[in-house]
């Protein structure tokens, strides 16, 4: 079962970029009703990586336990007459809670230039989802996705800052 969605934010690729790869950002899409706890006592990186495996718990309003998930990101580029599509991926799977009855976790975010619109980005999810439970908890990940796009569309215009650096 898939999960898709396709809108524009109000942000550069660049930034929509450096922002798929920051544990932090990723944080205030679900902020404040879940929250990502990393499970190494070493915490979150500074940045998802290609090929990095990332337990997290996750838990409703940092009360209740929904489960640990491991992260494990990936990347890769196609170049198309509109301009370059970047991929960042994440293949890792539900650990426990409600999700762990999935097969398959398959989250892949699309970030490309509007055409004609450099300043914009185009965004692109896709969300698979495969299992004894993925009839069920379609529904409620569909829901959850909704919610995702309108904090990307909401939280992307900071994205776009890029400190001044001091001079020397």
């Amino acid at each position: 079962m898939r999960i898709l969605l396709k809108f524009v934010i109000d942000c550069d690729p660049d930034a929509a970029w450096r922002a798929i790869h920051s544990p932090r950002a990723v944080a205030e899409l679900y902020g404040p009703f879940v929250d990502l706890e990393p499970m190494d006592p070493a915490g979150l990186p500074t940045a998802w990586t290609p090929g990095l495996d990332v337990p997290v718990q996750m838990s409703a309003l940092g009360l209740v336990p929904m489960g640990q998930q491991l992260i494990h990101t990936s990347e890769r580029f196609v170049d198309e007459p509109a301009g370059r599509v970047r991929i960042f991926r994440d293949s890792g799977i539900p650990l426990t809670g409600p999700l762990s009855t999935l097969d398959v976790w398959d989250h892949q975010m699309a970030i490309s230039p509007v055409p004609g619109q450099p300043e914009q980005t185009l965004w692109r999810e896709r969300l698979t989802i495969a299992g004894p439970s993925a009839f069920a908890l379609w529904p409620v990940l569909w829901g959850v996705w909704q919610w995702r796009s309108a904090r990307i569309k909401a939280l992307a215009p900071t994205w776009a800052h890029d400190p001044e650096l001091a001079a020397p």
